[in-house]
């Protein structure tokens, strides 16, 4: 599938990107073993370039520099919407500090159960709002159900003075569980945010697998199914260190935009030598290198999750839709493949199921052959 924009989806790895590319995917070297996160992948060649580039002369520190005046022209050509493009370094401040933006101290955000949010990020959200409480929806998949939230905005309404007053949604795309949300299921859910007076924040931290999955425009799971708020993600899909808080202006981020340079600086998060993470950033969108990462990520898990159905002990509770890969093993497979080197995560294995849930994350940098010579450490 082609883009407006001209992306083919189908052409996720092209060797060919960067002299300093993936030459090496092209040759037999020592496999690569660790699975365990999208994190614990170098920058990509792209990424590095620009960081090298962006190392000479001097420029103005905190934001005023060249690199740092192209982001909102250049975030905004990509997402096609008028933009407020604020750089920081981990997505647990991004995701933070977007969320003190639209919620009060006495205020609520509302996240799905399995939210990062809400389970891995050591109490930041509540610590970067100033106290606002976390609540959460379960769902099967990660992904929530118009109607129970509806459910909760209207009891939370009804409590009046006894409860925090929601005031934000938070929703993740691609989730945790590895699927992402249709622009359709995008928009109910936005929809009933809006009509609840809540803005809404998306956590993008694999954003660019959700959209190469889904062959869409990045704009069609952002701004127009009614995101307020995007938590970009860049480490993920290959920068060194660099997120983006990108607000979508409109009459609910028009004033949360203006002043959210000082609720950066005010966290410790505004760095003086900004260019280094703006041309992370940029490097990123330039030829949609973002977008061709996430691709080549999503390639090697469908790859992955093919070869392990074959696997007569194995069992995939969830599709495989982004970079993430679920899959309940016998505890002796688990154990020889930590003994035979590989790096990955147990996940709590649901009570009464045989066998052991480990989670498998492959990456730009991930090789057929990585993911070959795992397939066989299984059925070996």
């Amino acid at each position: 599938m082609t883009t407006d924009r001209g992306f083919d989806y189908a052409s996720v790895y092209d060797p060919r990107r960067s002299q300093k590319s993936f030459e090496d995917n092209l040759v037999t070297e020592e496999i690569r073993k660790n699975f365990a996160s999208d994190n614990v992948t170098p920058a990509c060649p792209e990424v590095v370039e620009a960081i090298l580039q962006a190392g000479t002369g001097c420029v103005g520190s905190y934001g005023d520099d060249d690199l740092s005046g192209a982001l909102n022209g250049r975030f905004g050509k990509v997402f096609g919407a008028d933009v407020a493009v604020f750089p920081i370094v981990t997505g647990t401040a991004a995701n933070s500090l977007a969320l003190s933006a639209l919620t009060a101290p006495y205020g609520s955000i509302v996240c799905d159960q399995s939210a990062h949010i809400n389970n891995d990020e050591g109490g930041a959200p509540e610590f970067f709002t100033h106290g606002a409480k976390l609540v959460s929806i379960p769902s099967d998949d990660g992904r929530m159900d118009a109607a129970a939230l509806e459910v909760v905005l209207k009891a939370n309404r009804q409590s009046g003075i006894l409860a925090p007053p929601i005031q934000a949604l938070s929703l993740t795309q691609a989730n945790e569980w590895g699927l992402t949300y249709a622009p359709d299921a995008l928009k109910a859910l936005a929809g009933l945010a809006h009509d609840h007076d809540l803005a809404v924040h998306l956590d993008g931290a694999r954003l660019s697998n959700a959209v190469a999955h889904l062959g869409c425009e990045p704009a069609d799971v952002t701004w127009r199914a009614g995101i307020d708020v995007l938590t970009f993600g860049g480490t993920k899909c290959g920068a060194l260190a660099a997120e983006a808080v990108v607000f979508f202006l409109n009459d609910r981020t028009a004033a949360p935009a203006r002043d959210f340079l000082r609720r950066v600086k005010r966290s410790g998060h505004l760095w003086s030598k900004q260019r280094f993470l703006s041309a992370q950033l940029l490097a990123l969108l330039d030829d949609n290198v973002w977008l061709k990462n996430g691709a080549q990520a999503n390639a090697m898990a469908q790859r992955l999750a093919q070869g392990l159905h074959r696997h007569i002990g194995a069992h995939l509770p969830y599709e495989t839709h982004g970079n993430e890969v679920f899959v309940i093993l016998p505890e002796p497979v688990v154990r020889d493949l930590e003994a035979a080197g590989y790096g990955f995560y147990r996940w709590p294995t649901p009570e009464g199921v045989s066998g052991t849930l480990i989670r498998l994350v492959t990456s730009f940098y991930t090789r057929p052959q990585d993911v070959d010579a795992l397939l066989a450490e299984v059925s070996a």
